[in-house]
């Protein structure tokens, strides 16, 4: 009986499942090690032997950062890097792989995705988000300089985080809402300064509420300067890196910066 339960904890499960490439580089000569999130299983790390000639079902443009694929995988509980058995393009990118400035946003976010979804599990409402978000930046022929802001401000939503409006006090007489500071921390507008550092004044305080009223359809109509959209994405990441632990300056950032 034992014996039969340690077969099991090794038995391999084929799973085929959407993916979204979130980081691959190169492991030896001729095999990668690749970061996906799953529709199916959630974060999965691989290793892939690549073939020498063109005519392998696995081919490496497959797996620069943010492709979509349907993969073919065997999985194991308890291991690490798992083995990959096939994978094809989900959809094609028509814009994105030719516009330096998608580029450099889809980078940016397949960054910050590497480092915030570092154990998640299985969302496939979080997957459609993601992958319907990609879609929508490689279909918009202009008006997305505050795609990023709005992405990572409704990501937080999925992750638990997203800013607490039920907890926003009631405006006392003669008080007006942006009076209200934003504490980091709680996530929620508060009328009196928090006890610790990590909170916006009143001034920047409304950049919050004025993300929330975005998404991607309406983004556009809110004009932002380059310093306003710069101090917005430093303020972002501040605020995911109190809410996940370890998580990190990001490399993309200044490229992004000097773009939008």
């Amino acid at each position: 009986m034992h014996f039969s339960l340690f077969l099991c904890n090794f038995a391999a499960m084929l799973v085929k499942t959407e993916a979204i490439v979130l980081h691959s580089f190169k492991y030896g000569e001729t095999r990668l090690i690749i970061d996906m999130f799953t529709r199916q299983t959630g974060r999965q790390s691989f290793i892939v032997s690549m073939p020498k000639t063109q005519k392998g079902k696995l081919k490496k443009q497959y797996f620069q950062p943010m492709t979509l694929l349907e993969v073919e995988c065997e999985l194991r509980e308890k291991t690490q890097l798992q083995k990959m058995r096939d994978a094809r393009l989900l959809t094609a990118y028509t814009t994105i792989p030719f516009s330096p400035e998608k580029l450099a946003v889809t980078l940016f976010v397949a960054e910050f995705l590497y480092h915030a979804l570092r154990s998640e599990q299985k969302d496939e409402a979080l997957f459609s988000y993601i992958s319907d978000s990609l879609l929508w930046l490689d279909m918009a022929p202009e008006h997305y300089a505050n795609f990023h802001l709005t992405f990572l401000m409704r990501m937080s939503r999925f992750l638990g985080f997203y800013p607490n409006l039920s907890l926003t006090p009631n405006p006392s007489p003669g008080e007006e809402q942006s009076d209200t500071y934003f504490d980091l921390r709680e996530g929620r507008f508060c009328s009196t300064v928090p006890m610790h550092r990590d909170f916006l004044k009143p001034e920047e305080a409304r950049l919050i509420r004025l993300l929330m009223r975005m998404d991607f359809p309406n983004m556009h109509l809110f004009l932002l300067s380059h310093q306003d959209r710069n101090r917005i994405t430093e303020v972002l990441l501040q605020y995911y890196r109190l809410h996940i632990p370890q998580f990190p300056e990001l490399k993309s950032l200044s490229v992004l910066q000097q773009l939008w």
